[in-house]
């Protein structure tokens, strides 16, 4: 690799209620909270060699649909989606194409994931 490549790092979500959001997608992916910052800025770890989750506090969230999303990947599809609904978050849609298909979901602050 070269000295200029980029390496992602972190991706940070913003949201009204940091703490709130990085516990439901600290269960959802059985992640370890590496700091808190009493609430304004939560930073999770996925495990060794993925990309730390960070939640940061703001004011007033981007609203409408978010710009990036996470796709997620889960070896029972069906059972994974249950779970996450029954855990606070919103089927949008199950979508398909040629060799394709995927679920759209909102967790419980309205950011879309797959």
């Amino acid at each position: 690799m070269s000295t200029t490549a980029l390496k992602l790092a972190m991706v940070t979500v913003d949201t009204d209620d940091a703490l709130g959001l990085s516990n439901w997608w600290r269960d959802a992916f059985d992640a370890t909270v590496l700091e808190e910052n009493e609430g304004w800025f939560v930073v999770l770890s996925l495990g060794e060699g993925s990309p730390l989750l960070a939640f940061q506090k703001v004011d007033d969230p981007t609203p409408g649909k978010n710009r990036i999303h996470l796709d997620v990947v889960a070896e029972d599809r069906a059972a994974t989606v249950q779970k996450l609904v029954d855990a606070g978050a919103t089927l949008i849609a199950e979508r398909e194409m040629p060799g394709m298909s995927w679920v759209t979901l909102a967790d419980p602050a309205g950011n879309e994931f797959c």
